[in-house]
């Protein structure tokens, strides 16, 4: 079963330094969904320490379910999140949302 459009809450505002939790779930897919996030349309890495672009940002992924969390937010980390729902059957998005730091 395809996706559902997943659900997502990104906070509207984080101050420099401070922890922040981004949420992406569905629950209609089978076999269960697994998660990627996005920001400003550019996939973030599973591993914040192995992607070039993000070398500042601190931050966990868990694809299997589907939380991103930074541990201490800089300026560069502002932009539009999104994140997308997939197994098998295909995948699904949610709306992008602005962060702003």
């Amino acid at each position: 079963v395809k996706p559902m459009t997943p659900r997502c809450s990104v906070p509207k505002a984080v101050p420099v330094g401070k922890s922040a939790s981004l949420h992406c779930h569905e629950n209609e897919g089978f076999p269960k969904s697994t998660y990627s996030w996005y920001r400003n349309s550019e996939p973030l890495s599973p591993d914040s320490k192995s992607s070039t672009k993000l070398h500042n940002s601190s931050y966990t992924l868990n694809p299997a379910t589907g939380t991103l969390v930074f541990h201490a937010v800089h300026k560069g980390d502002t932009g539009r999140y999104s994140c997308i729902a997939t197994n098998d059957a295909g995948f699904a998005k949610c709306e992008e949302q602005e962060m702003e730091v």
